[in-house]
């Protein structure tokens, strides 16, 4: 059986990525990789044993364009509201939190936030298939 093990991103700053991923989900550097044309970084936490890979395509000047066939990467939090009031306060502009509904139950809460270069990510509360 197949097991997830990372999602990869091109980013155009290292460092400024890295510290949003470690300011916004808590996401430190697990390995670094440096190669002659590029660099790829793994960030990751206690709460997964999941990667974010980054990479850093050495000489490249223009954004990446994300596209319309990327969607977003996603993560779960014990507390959307404080999480949300977490990331306002450090200046990331978090989206509205929005309570998404189905067939009058709860389906899921969440809010999107957008890294430096343009990805989104949705953050949502732990609750039903969202663990």
């Amino acid at each position: 059986m197949a097991k997830a093990i990372h999602s990869m991103i091109r980013v155009i700053d290292e460092a400024r990525a890295v510290d949003f991923y470690g300011k916004a989900f808590d996401l430190a550097v697990a390995e670094r990789l440096d190669f002659e044309t590029f660099t790829l970084v793994y960030l990751s936490n206690g709460e997964s044993d999941f990667e974010l890979e980054l990479t850093i395509n050495k000489g490249r000047q223009e954004p990446y364009a994300p596209g319309d066939g990327y969607g977003h990467f996603a993560v779960s939090v014990a507390d959307l509201d404080k999480e949300h009031a977490r990331l306002s306060a450090l200046g990331l502009e978090p989206g509205k939190i929005v309570d998404f509904h189905r067939e009058g139950a709860l389906l899921a809460r969440f809010f999107f936030i957008t890294d430096p270069d343009g990805y989104k990510i949705e953050v949502l509360q732990r609750h039903g298939r969202f663990r």
